[in-house]
Protein backbone atom coordinates (compact mmCIF):
# COMPACT_ATOMS: atom_id res chain seq x y z
CA UNK A 1 0.00 0.00 0.00
CA UNK A 2 1.35 3.74 -1.15
CA UNK A 3 1.69 5.96 1.19
CA UNK A 4 2.70 9.57 0.73
CA UNK A 5 2.68 12.20 3.74
CA UNK A 6 3.79 15.48 3.75
CA UNK A 7 4.58 18.06 6.44
CA UNK A 8 6.62 20.96 7.19
CA UNK A 9 3.05 23.51 6.58
CA UNK A 10 2.51 26.34 8.83
CA UNK A 11 2.28 30.35 8.68
CA UNK A 12 4.87 32.40 8.50
CA UNK A 13 5.20 36.26 7.65
CA UNK A 14 6.19 37.47 4.06
CA UNK A 15 9.25 37.06 3.47
CA UNK A 16 9.98 33.93 5.30
CA UNK A 17 10.90 30.19 4.73
CA UNK A 18 9.57 26.85 5.11
CA UNK A 19 10.62 23.33 3.85
CA UNK A 20 7.77 21.45 2.90
CA UNK A 21 8.91 17.02 3.05
CA UNK A 22 6.99 14.42 1.32
CA UNK A 23 7.87 10.46 2.69
CA UNK A 24 6.32 8.08 0.10
CA UNK A 25 6.37 4.77 1.23
CA UNK A 26 5.42 1.31 -0.58
CA UNK A 27 6.44 2.28 -3.81
CA UNK A 28 9.72 2.28 -5.59
CA UNK A 29 11.20 6.05 -4.73
CA UNK A 30 14.72 6.13 -7.06
CA UNK A 31 11.63 5.55 -10.01
CA UNK A 32 9.38 7.71 -8.64
CA UNK A 33 8.99 11.43 -9.93
CA UNK A 34 7.50 13.96 -7.49
CA UNK A 35 5.68 16.70 -7.70
CA UNK A 36 4.22 19.51 -5.40
CA UNK A 37 1.01 21.41 -6.48
CA UNK A 38 -1.56 24.04 -4.68
CA UNK A 39 -4.72 24.82 -4.43
CA UNK A 40 -4.79 28.12 -3.38
CA UNK A 41 -8.72 29.72 -2.11
CA UNK A 42 -10.86 29.87 -4.82
CA UNK A 43 -8.15 29.17 -7.06
CA UNK A 44 -8.24 25.38 -9.34
CA UNK A 45 -5.15 23.00 -8.67
CA UNK A 46 -1.52 24.34 -9.95
CA UNK A 47 1.40 22.49 -10.47
CA UNK A 48 4.00 24.26 -8.09
CA UNK A 49 7.49 21.62 -8.64
CA UNK A 50 8.20 18.74 -10.12
CA UNK A 51 11.33 16.39 -9.85
CA UNK A 52 12.05 13.30 -12.23
CA UNK A 53 13.47 10.10 -10.91
CA UNK A 54 17.18 10.88 -10.75
CA UNK A 55 16.82 14.43 -9.22
CA UNK A 56 18.48 15.63 -12.76
CA UNK A 57 15.73 17.29 -14.29
CA UNK A 58 12.98 19.99 -12.63
CA UNK A 59 10.44 21.95 -12.93
CA UNK A 60 8.75 25.30 -11.51
CA UNK A 61 5.92 27.15 -11.72
CA UNK A 62 6.87 30.66 -13.64
CA UNK A 63 5.71 32.33 -10.07
CA UNK A 64 8.05 30.52 -7.48
CA UNK A 65 10.92 30.35 -9.90
CA UNK A 66 14.38 31.93 -7.78
CA UNK A 67 12.20 31.04 -4.64
CA UNK A 68 11.63 27.42 -4.62
CA UNK A 69 13.71 24.59 -4.86
CA UNK A 70 12.96 21.06 -5.29
CA UNK A 71 15.18 18.34 -4.26
CA UNK A 72 14.61 14.47 -2.97
CA UNK A 73 17.11 11.79 -0.92
CA UNK A 74 16.68 8.69 -1.80
CA UNK A 75 18.22 7.43 1.36
CA UNK A 76 15.36 8.95 2.87
CA UNK A 77 12.46 8.33 0.62
CA UNK A 78 11.71 11.87 0.89
CA UNK A 79 11.20 14.76 -1.44
CA UNK A 80 11.26 18.63 -0.18
CA UNK A 81 10.33 21.80 -1.36
CA UNK A 82 12.25 24.58 -0.14
CA UNK A 83 9.85 28.37 -0.12
CA UNK A 84 11.92 31.14 0.42
CA UNK A 85 11.01 34.56 0.24
CA UNK A 86 7.45 33.69 0.53
CA UNK A 87 4.55 36.19 -0.33
CA UNK A 88 0.74 36.16 0.44
CA UNK A 89 -0.35 35.06 -3.17
CA UNK A 90 1.79 31.95 -1.89
CA UNK A 91 -1.00 31.23 0.93
CA UNK A 92 -1.94 27.34 -0.20
CA UNK A 93 -2.43 23.64 0.50
CA UNK A 94 0.20 22.19 -0.44
CA UNK A 95 -0.18 18.63 -2.02
CA UNK A 96 2.49 16.00 -2.48
CA UNK A 97 2.35 13.68 -5.59
CA UNK A 98 4.42 11.04 -5.85
CA UNK A 99 4.77 8.34 -8.91
CA UNK A 100 3.55 11.02 -11.30
CA UNK A 101 3.76 11.20 -14.84
CA UNK A 102 6.86 13.91 -15.48
CA UNK A 103 8.93 14.29 -18.68
CA UNK A 104 10.28 17.93 -18.08
CA UNK A 105 7.38 19.98 -18.75
CA UNK A 106 5.26 21.55 -16.49
CA UNK A 107 3.81 19.45 -13.56
CA UNK A 108 0.75 17.41 -14.41
CA UNK A 109 -1.28 14.91 -12.15
CA UNK A 110 -2.23 12.07 -14.92
CA UNK A 111 -1.34 9.15 -12.14
CA UNK A 112 0.17 8.60 -9.35
CA UNK A 113 -0.48 9.22 -5.59
CA UNK A 114 -1.74 11.92 -3.38
CA UNK A 115 -0.60 12.84 -0.26
CA UNK A 116 -2.88 14.45 2.87
CA UNK A 117 -1.66 17.78 2.18
CA UNK A 118 -0.39 20.58 4.23
CA UNK A 119 -1.45 24.63 4.82
CA UNK A 120 1.07 26.93 3.93
CA UNK A 121 -0.01 30.37 5.23
CA UNK A 122 1.72 32.92 4.62
CA UNK A 123 0.66 36.52 5.73
CA UNK A 124 1.47 40.04 4.94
Amino acid sequence: QVQVVESGGGSVQAGGSLRLSCTASGLTFGRAAMGWFRVAPGKEREGVSCINYSGLHTYYTDSVKGRFTISRDAAQNTAYLQMNSLKPDDTAIYYCAADIEYNGGPCRFEAGYWGQGTQVTVSS
